[in-house]
């Protein structure tokens, strides 16, 4: 198992499911592990029960804000800047899939907000501190699914007032992941960080839980569940990434099942990526980035 003594972990979403089981891996390999959650209540119990099951050196703490609302984001970014003297890995493990369209505070679809726009925001905000840290790794968890944004990135529809699908758009916002990891591959190349993003492997998580999920998605869930992964085995790519040596100047890569996996061919266009990143930077308020 590799040693991860001294190193600082963020996983966001780390409360529950993949996120939870990721975080008290790291944590149990040595790590002082952040994670973040919406639900101040949640956050704390999760963080106080992985932390009283620990025997080692790792620990678990929590930070409190919302990838649906910018301003949080933020807010979150300062405090564990504030926190974090150094920052070892990043894990964009959050996000979740919608029925029916819903906006953010900010005004944008929340599946695409929650799941690219927040943490396209968070890593740009907490890159130089994973830079000064050296030998970083950024690894963000996308899904098989980018297969079901048949249409690539709709950049003259990317809030889905024109037409939404859930699965569609869940699709693009797991497409978007991909390309911007490459795009940020890309744009650290040189600077000691790496960037992967991967598919955990459809899992058993506590997702629909909430009432979230409606109609033939719900269904579709209720019966599959008996057919999906543990959280455990579904965190097992994002520990690899996040840990393993073999992948430690690796960047740039989709991984399965601890694996490099060729993704589908959009989600491979450099001119794409390039887009979306630019379309990115306007939307989340980020000064426009001078890179090539």
């Amino acid at each position: 198992m590799p040693e991860m003594q001294g190193k600082t972990v963020v996983v966001t979403g780390g409360n529950s499911g993949i996120g939870l089981a990721t975080a008290t891996a790291l944590a149990a390999m040595g790590a002082r592990v952040i994670i973040t959650a919406r639900n101040p209540e949640r956050g704390e119990a999760a963080a106080a029960s992985t932390a009283a099951g620990l025997s080692g050196t790792g620990s678990v703490e929590l930070a409190v804000f919302d990838l649906a609302d910018l301003s949080s984001v933020r807010r979150g970014a300062a405090e564990l800047l504030e926190r974090c003297p150094r920052l070892d890995v990043l894990i964009n493990n959050a996000g979740l899939i919608l029925t029916e369209r819903a906006e953010t505070v900010d005004g944008y679809e929340a599946t695409f907000a929650i799941n690219h726009l927040g943490p396209f925001l968070l890593t740009n905000l907490l890159l130089e501190r994973m830079v000064e840290t050296a030998s970083a790794r950024i690894v963000n968890v996308a899904s098989v699914a980018h297969s079901q944004a048949r249409g690539g990135i709709p950049f003259d529809d990317l809030q889905s007032t024109k037409r939404y699908a859930s699965m569609r758009v869940y699709g693009m916002s797991k497409l978007s992941n991909i390309l911007f990891t490459n795009e940020l591959a890309r744009r650290l190349d040189g600077r000691g960080v790496t960037a992967n993003s991967l598919h955990p492997g459809t899992v058993r998580t506590g997702y629909g839980a909430d009432g979230d999920a409606k109609g033939l998605l719900a269904i579709g869930i209720k019966i599959g569940k008996g057919f999906f992964l543990s959280p455990e085995k579904g965190a097992l790519t994002s520990v690899y990434l996040a840990s393993s040596p073999d992948v430690a100047h690796v960047s740039g890569t989709y991984f399965a099942k601890c694996k490099p996996k060729t993704p589908k061919a959009v989600a491979q266009d450099p001119e794409v990526a390039r887009r979306l990143w630019t379309v990115s930077e306007e939307l989340v308020g980020l000064p426009a980035s001078q890179a090539s």
